[in-house]
């Protein structure tokens, strides 16, 4: 029987290529498996879930049988009694064993033929096709592409199977470019996104709507991108339909966006033709955002922009034969050209924004004539010479207020005075609404004390007075985005629905 079990390894290992030790491996997963069977279905003395070893001899063909325990820690305790022992008992019989080593007892041999000709070769077979497997994904990932390249086997669940040779990636529906009808044979390229070892069948997880496949396609048309020439910085897309591309060129004798383009459009032309039609802007990547934001929102003029540094916001004022424009289709220009920056960009007219800017005058000079008791002139001058916040008049440099020619030393001294009072009476003011705040809003995920004072002040005192608002409500106590409120009231909704299913 053993001289069997050698020539039955060296036939399966010739047939499937692959190393004999990875079919002795198979062979005694089967033989641990139908000795832990044999276990379960003992009757006087059943054992559930034990830990079986088999070892053979590579040479000989012998083999033996081994039921095993985990040692583990007297402080965690036994979680599986069958197949674990505490540290304690364990040094009982081996005294330096350690925690996460094994103790064995060796237990009578199952003749191979009582495993069943079939059960056994469905393992070993099963064991040999996930080796294969695991070798032919080893020798794909080996070659580092960046981009799938197959053909289109199957669908499953929505989902696309890629084959290219015989390793498979999965193109999920989500990941598909909208409208785009694949169909059995036909040549797909997709990014390589992730490898799940865990899948079965297809371990490679595609997309074709990321930006990142975008990206990669233009650094095979742009031979100056892997030279190092040229660099895309970012790129935003609505896919199959739009996309912009920032890059940035390292050598000034490069034109970045012709050298994109390619001669007659024919570097951006196969891009939009491997992505279903999808249009693409490319446009100059800059160091100063406002200019980079400029750019993005092309081909809408920009009469001018405001930035706020601290809401990372820009308000970009169009004309208004540009404002259709600047927008876009559904707001899909200034969607994209935001998400290409990283700014958060408000489209406006000439009238919206000296509306905006009239009542955001008006709200800081009712501040500065509140808290500093001062007069409207006075609050006037201090706008004009663009202070922004009462921290602003407290804390800049005395030098700067002090060339306000409106102002002399005792009127600056007077104002930074008020001004550093007026602070700290609104700080202990709100140190003093927190305290009324209860614990299970003050306990909700996503809030830190500058958001618990902003909705105490607010009237905002309990997780269900959060739960119960508007995200427009929320929005106007706090100043969040729209997207961030939503978050966190869904987040103080939570435990309404605790415990339904």
């Amino acid at each position: 029987m053993n001289r069997e079990m050698l020539m039955l390894v060296d036939a399966i290992s010739r047939e499937k290529n692959v190393e004999r030790d990875l079919v002795f491996g198979a062979v005694e997963s089967a033989l641990a498996q139908a000795t832990k069977k044999l276990l379960q279905a003992d009757k006087e003395n059943p054992v559930e879930d034990a830990d079986i070893r088999v070892s053979i001899d590579r040479d000989s063909g012998e083999y033996e049988t081994f039921r095993r325990w985990m040692v583990v820690s007297d402080e965690s305790g036994l979680q599986n009694p069958d197949a674990e022992e505490m540290l304690m008992d364990a040094k009982e019989r081996l005294a330096d064993i350690e925690v996460g080593e094994y103790i064995e007892e060796s237990i009578a041999s199952l003749p191979i033929g009582r495993i069943g000709a079939m059960a056994a070769k469905q393992v070993i077979l099963q064991k040999i096709r996930d080796a294969e497997r695991e070798m032919l994904l080893s020798d794909f990932l080996a070659r580092g592409d960046k981009i799938f390249v197959g053909s289109v086997k199957r669908m499953d669940k929505g989902d696309i199977i890629v084959e290219s040779g015989r390793v498979e990636g999965r193109l999920r529906r989500t990941e598909m470019i909208p409208k785009e009808n694949l169909r059995n044979a036909d040549r797909v390229r997709a990014m390589i996104m992730e490898v799940d070892t865990t899948l079965r069948g297809a371990p490679i997880i595609l997309s074709r709507s990321a930006p990142e496949f975008m990206i990669e396609l233009f650094r095979q048309e742009v031979p100056e991108i892997e030279q190092g020439l040229l660099e895309i910085k970012s790129c935003a897309r609505d896919p199959g339909s739009r996309a912009k591309i920032a890059v940035i060129s390292h050598d000034k004798r490069v034109d970045p966006i012709g050298t994109c383009v390619g001669v007659r459009g024919t570097r951006v032309n196969a891009v939009t033709n491997e992505l279903a039609g999808e249009r693409v802007d490319i446009v100059l990547w800059s160091e100063d955002p406002a200019q980079f934001v400029i750019g993005a929102l092309a081909p809408a003029n920009v009469s001018s922009i405001v930035v706020d540094e601290e809401k990372h916001a820009m308000d970009v004022v169009v004309d208004d034969e540009n404002l259709a424009m600047a927008i876009g289709r559904g707001g899909q220009n200034v969607r994209l050209a935001s998400d290409l920056t990283g700014w958060k960009i408000n489209i406006m007219d000439a009238a919206e924004s000296a509306q905006k800017s009239a009542n955001e005058t008006e709200g800081l000079r009712a501040l500065f004539v509140a808290k500093l008791d001062v007069d409207q002139e006075v609050a006037d001058i201090l706008i004009e010479e663009g202070f922004t916040s009462l921290e602003e008049v407290a804390y800049v440099p005395l030098q700067e207020m002090l060339e306000i020619e409106s102002f002399d030393e005792d009127t600056v001294n007077e104002l930074r005075a008020r001004a550093k009072d007026a602070l700290l009476t609104m700080e202990i003011a709100m140190e003093e609404s927190v305290e009324e705040v209860s614990q299970d809003l003050r306990d909700l995920e996503g809030l830190d004390a500058e958001l618990i004072a902003k909705l105490s002040m607010g009237g905002v005192q309990t997780r269900d007075d959060l739960a119960d608002l508007a995200v427009d409500e929320l929005v106007d106590i706090t100043g969040q985005s729209e997207d961030e409120a939503k978050t966190l009231i869904l987040k103080a909704r939570e435990h309404w629905f605790a415990g339904q299913a």
